[in-house]
């Protein structure tokens, strides 16, 4: 057998010949059984499904909450039963959310695919048969029409006006026409093999006979699907920064309880006593809220980003957008429109532009009186086998395009249609590049034709002019040229229309058709294009406003693509896939960063620019709907699909899935992203500023000689309960002013920078001096239980204020946003009667060890801790004044 890359070599015969077949009657049923164990089903291959339980343990993967199993199994140890439990419980319940928010996801996903074609029709034993898609094996003659999804991979055996839409395949927008006959060259890219088609591509007219040369893996896009399963996933920058900041805090915990341990022996404590201030000092250590926090906060913003029609795979991916900083979109379908319009032409000697975009009727054409148009738009009303229905395409996008403009210039398409009904036509084919449709107009046949300008500019004699017909000579053949050129400099796909008038008598459409194919009259041009999308220029804009560079990556050629990207404001350097090959991984890294478009690119080049931008330092975002995508889609930092265009296996390969396949949706995002970002930041800043506080206060208190201030359970319930929920409603929190002015982080930037932690170790400073003046105050004056009851509720209440903190980093917290965040102060007001409950019920007095405070001393406690709200805000106002 050849090698796969040499089929469009062969002739049909030799085809056949190679894959043993005889066309005309195909396969046996016995010889496909026997082909089908041999090849395989014609299936791609599918990772195996991990078990629901393993998905679960996948969430103890995490270093926080396996230094709070420690903590768990050092209770236990002593004979804290109570504290072991409680603690064992946190972490079950961090590991459910987790677990059921990635479950949901990836239920949502599930109900996205179903792309390849389910059926087939071959020809077996000489006679017709629809079989199972999955059973087709090479050497099936397969038969198709307009409107099937190609099966398998296939040689061309017989082609009738065949075009194929082979954009989720190629990037190339417009259907490609096909032929049956062989090429000679054999190193030809997938969009120029026109005698092949391929797996999950579309027939758009014609019918064709393919013989199957590869099903299954072994087609082009199950080599794809191969490269998509090798390609290794990258962690997004969230989930490498709380990597490092949890080894941070246990290497934090680790030193600091080991300090304790040596302290209290040397002190002369018992073990016991010793291993359990261990214990509360390592759940004070651990922020055993931030992986539900985060958790949540991420499926917040999921949720909110599924009302914005985008839905994630993963919860980690909606940050991860936030922090791009390239974006490198696929053009067909999603920086345009994916509807072929016309947008300008010639007629009568004079051009005319075309307003509005895609299917609707909704534009003018400018330049022409629309009654004055009409010699030039009657042959594309007639001459058609497509219509438009309320703003749906039935039929071929160019000639839907046509249709449209018939339309827009006033014509009844379907009305005209009626009037003049067609009795005869010359079907399109690539061979003869037009088609040709014959209709009866009183005692004449009106011949109309459309195709490539060239063909009906060769086949006219004469031209329509603005004062009649004319004469078609060498000045007018020229200036049709100039224009044609014009249109095409343009990146527009320019089709010609022509007529010629037929004396009835002498008609008969039963007879030789061909006799009529010359002595045209020439009408015009019309230039077509996939427009852009109106909302993607703007988002492009806004995104270059934020800091974010976008790249367009398609299969269409130079010309078309450097257009396109002129029209959404790509100003950058415009390069092919041919110079991509000239240069090496080094050179195109140098480079990468002032081209913004790449024009005739190929799968393994997509995944090449992504691996160049990274190695830049960039954060890649990049979206696609076609097979073709889904490799660079998973070697990105974020892959994006198309939900409604794209195919199964690039929503497999991409962490993100539009369903309205728009890019002003990704610019939406992004910016979701980066006040998701936002609101983690906040979160984190209020959690280590409690946990730096509890460290410090129990040290403290250690190294003063005072009792440890805090029990193993009022940690927990400190930094679950008390902190937990404030920190959620910061999930909730609005934008902040100027959020998409700013340019991208750094993705080195550490969530937990030098700066971040001095200010986190004053709030902890301030919580530890007002805890422990307190503390004091009540071993002074009380007994020890009431003491701890004070340090207690006095560090809860710090809490309550330092959230406001962990709102505003920089600015004042009494800002405008104060009050907007209504979930907040219910929480807070939440927070404040569970703290009362815990103080003065009995059953969790007996439980938290707590007992009733006097009425001053709660207000003494409320004083100590609203210190750390207005120190900061005095430190800040300094900060402003100082900085004029």
């Amino acid at each position: 057998m050849s090698a796969r890359h040499d089929w469009h070599t062969l002739s049909a015969a030799e085809a056949a010949s190679t894959l043993d077949v005889t066309p005309e009657l195909g396969l046996s049923a016995e010889d496909a059984l026997t082909r089908l164990a041999r090849f395989g089903p014609n299936r791609l291959a599918e990772a195996p499904t991990r078990p629901v339980w393993l998905k679960f343990l996948d969430q103890f993967r995490n270093l926080l909450i396996i230094v709070l199993l420690f903590a768990a199994v050092l209770a236990w140890a002593v004979g804290d039963l109570k504290d072991t439990i409680v603690i064992l419980i946190v972490v079950l319940l961090n590991a459910g959310l987790g677990f059921h928010q990635e479950h949901r996801a990836e239920q949502t996903i599930a109900a996205l695919k179903g792309m390849l074609a389910a059926h087939a029709r071959v020809r077996r034993g000489g006679l017709p048969a629809e079989v199972d898609a999955t059973t087709l094996v090479p050497g099936d003659v397969v038969l198709l029409e307009a409107g099937d999804r190609v099966p398998a991979d296939g040689r061309i055996l017989v082609a009738h006006a065949l075009e194929a839409d082979e954009a989720a395949l190629t990037g190339e927008s417009h259907p490609v026409a096909k032929i049956a006959a062989p090429l000679a060259a054999r190193e030809l890219p997938l969009g120029d093999r026109v005698n092949m088609l391929y797996m999950n591509t579309v027939v758009t007219r014609g019918r064709a006979e393919m013989l199957v040369s590869a099903t299954g893996m072994a087609t082009e896009t199950g080599q794809l699907a191969g490269m998509i399963a090798s390609a290794r996933e990258s962690p997004t920058p969230l989930q490498r920064q709380l990597d490092l900041l949890g080894k941070k805090l246990a290497a934090i915990a680790g030193a600091v309880v080991l300090l304790i341990l040596v302290l209290d022996t040397a002190r002369g404590l018992p073990w016991m006593q010793a291993a359990m201030t261990g214990v509360a000092l390592a759940v004070a250590a651990i922020p055993e809220g931030l992986p539900a926090v985060v958790t949540v906060t991420l499926a917040i913003g999921m949720w909110r980003m599924a009302q914005n029609r985008a839905i994630l795979r993963k919860l980690s991916a909606v940050e991860a957008l936030g922090s791009t900083t390239v974006i490198c979109s696929d053009k067909t379908g999603t920086l345009t429109l994916n509807q072929m319009t016309a947008r300008a032409g010639w007629f009568a000697g004079r051009r005319f532009d075309v307003a509005g975009e895609g299917y609707t009727l909704a534009g003018d054409i400018t330049e022409h009186a629309r009654e004055a148009l009409r010699p030039l738009l009657l042959p594309m009303a007639l001459c058609t086998d497509s219509r438009v229905r309320d703003g749906q395409l039935v039929g071929d996008p160019t000639e839907g395009a046509l249709w449209v403009l018939a339309c827009k210039g006033g014509l009844d398409c379907a009305a005209e249609q009626a009037h003049a009904p067609r009795i005869a036509e010359i079907p399109f084919d690539s061979a003869h590049k037009f088609m040709a449709t014959f209709h009866h107009a009183g005692d004449s046949v009106v011949m109309m034709i459309k195709g490539a300008p060239d063909v009906l500019l060769a086949r006219s004699s004469r031209w329509l002019a603005a004062g009649g017909e004319r004469a078609l000579d060498d000045i007018a053949r020229g200036n049709i040229r100039d224009e044609n050129e014009r249109l095409a400099s343009a990146a527009l796909r320019v089709l010609s229309v022509a007529q010629r008038e037929i004396p009835a008598k002498d008609f008969d459409p039963a007879g030789d058709l061909w006799q009529w194919a010359e002595n045209w009259t020439f009408l015009g041009l019309a230039g077509l294009m996939d427009p852009p999308r109106p909302e993607a220029a703007d988002a492009i804009r806004r995104c270059h406003e934020a800091g974010i560079r976008v790249k367009m990556i398609t299969g269409d050629h130079r010309v078309t693509a450097a257009a396109i990207g002129r029209e959404l404001g790509l100003v950058g350097e415009v390069t092919d896939g041919a110079t991509l090959d000239r240069m090496d991984d080094d050179a195109l890294a140098q480079r990468i960063d002032a081209i913004d478009v790449f024009a005739r690119v190929s799968p393994a080049h997509k995944v090449r620019i992504v691996a160049a931008l990274k190695a830049r330092g960039h954060v890649v975002a990049m979206t696609g709907d076609g097979v073709n995508d889904a490799p660079a889609l998973k070697a990105a930092d974020i892959g994006i699909a198309m939900g409604r265009t794209g195919t199964a296996v690039t929503r497999e390969a991409a962490t993100m899935v539009l369903t309205d396949d728009n890019f002003a949706t990704i610019e939406r995002a992004v910016e979701e992203g980066r006040v998701i970002y936002d609101n983690i930041v906040k979160f984190v800043r209020f959690q280590l500023s409690t946990n730096i506080g509890a460290i410090l206060t129990v040290l403290a208190a250690t190294l003063t000689g005072l009792p440890t201030p805090f029990s193993a359970i009022q940690l927990l319930w400190i930094n679950i309960i008390m902190d937990g929920p404030p920190a959620m409603t910061l999930g909730l929190e609005p934008a902040r002013s100027g959020i998409m002015r700013a340019p991208p982080r750094p993705p080195g930037t550490s969530i937990l920078g030098l700066p971040r932690l001095f200010r986190l170790a004053l709030y902890g400073a301030t919580m530890m001096v007002g805890t422990l003046w307190l503390f004091s105050e009540g071993l002074a004056s009380h007994d020890h239980r009431y003491a701890l009851t004070l340090a207690f509720t006095t560090f809860v209440l710090f809490q309550f204020f330092n959230v406001f903190n962990a709102r505003s980093e920089f600015g004042t917290a009494f800002n405008r946003q104060f009050l907007a965040n209504g979930q907040l102060w219910l929480v807070l007001a939440g927070v404040l009667a569970l703290q009362v409950l815990v103080v003065n019920w009995p059953p969790a007095q007996q439980l938290f060890g707590t007992t009733t405070l006097h009425w001053q001393d709660w207000l003494r406690a409320m004083l100590a801790a609203s210190s750390v709200l207005f120190l900061d805000e005095g430190r800040k106002l300094a900060l402003r004044l100082f900085r004029g």
